[in-house]
């Protein structure tokens, strides 16, 4: 199976700390790279990850807080520093064009690739990215400002070729990718061998749902249902309802909600503010709801 990989580079909310830098993570899945949000400092956090992040096609904003949007500048730059050639395709709100644009036209001077600006509808859910591997789908969210998750997922891939009935039956290798696309092998005295005895079924698609600042979304879990990793922001625990809904934010234990009703198999807490030293307090909080729960920090990896 062929990795599908989620990097987190920065978990913290809108008032980073010393123990978290604002919001980025970088997706990998099938060889290719994406991110997703890109606070201050991103490209920084990317030389630690020990891969090769010129081979980021794309970056996906949430919204245009700065904890999200703040470092994009910074990364097309050290792009541009280190000789990329490649196209960056950049999927966010319509307000970020025209000041992408002023940016560029600052300090992007010299750029050897094109910066191409897609502007999201962040109140629809649509495919907004596809290749002959994945989608890209937005996930429309409610906070103080327009805002939209980011669905990543695989497309079906086609069933695995048993070796042995391959070598026995004598099949030549280029009949292989027919028989993977469903044809039967007839074989010289005329036996047709059925696919089902030529083939084992192919590895069930993976999906990444990552739900950046919202309000708690009661209907959410539709639009998430059977991802194998969610990440929901959980700025706040129980305590702080009354903040969570001024600000349009989440406690862990609407976090936690979603991805019960969703039926997730990991939940990832992120997006904690500034007054927690330790989440453990999220962490206990979301595992009494959804007990797959695990807390994103700086460094980690999550393979799917």
């Amino acid at each position: 199976m062929e990795p599908f990989r989620v990097y987190v580079l920065g978990c913290g909310s809108a008032k980073p700390t010393t123990r978290h830098l604002a919001s980025s993570q970088l997706v990998e899945i099938r060889g290719k790279l994406f991110m997703v949000d890109c606070g201050e400092g991103t490209q920084v956090q990317l030389r630690h990850t020990h891969v090769r992040f010129q081979k980021i096609g794309a970056v996906f904003i949430s919204h245009l807080h700065g904890d999200h949007c703040f470092g994009l500048i910074g990364l097309i730059s050290s792009f541009g520093l280190s000789g990329r050639s490649l196209p960056l395709h950049v999927y966010a709100p319509a307000e970020l064009g025209p000041m992408l644009d002023a940016m560029l036209k600052l300090w992007g001077q010299g750029l050897e690739f094109e910066v191409i600006f897609h502007a999201v509808d962040t109140s629809a859910t649509q495919v907004i990215y596809e290749d002959k591997s994945l989608t890209v789908t937005t996930i429309p969210l409610e906070h103080r400002m327009p805002c939209c998750g980011y669905l990543f997922r695989e497309k079906p891939s086609l069933p695995h070729i048993r070796r042995d009935m391959i070598d026995y039956l004598h099949i030549p290798v280029s009949q292989i990718m027919n028989i993977k696309n469903g044809e039967d092998w007839t074989d010289e005295e005329g036996h047709v061998i059925p696919n089902n005895q030529l083939v084992t079924p192919s590895d069930p698609p993976r999906a990444y749902a990552y739900c950046s600042d919202t309000r708690y979304m009661p209907q959410l879990h539709r639009l998430v249902e059977g991802v194998d990793l969610l990440y929901h922001e959980s700025t706040y625990d129980s305590r702080f309802q009354d903040l969570a809904g001024k600000y349009a934010h989440s406690t862990a234990a609407e976090a936690a909600t979603v991805a019960r009703d969703a039926h997730a198999r990991r939940l990832m807490l992120g997006h904690y503010s500034a007054r927690y030293d330790d989440e453990t307090i999220l962490l206990e909080e979301a595992g009494h709801i959804f007990s797959h729960t695990i807390l994103a920090n700086e460094g980690l990896v999550v393979e799917i």
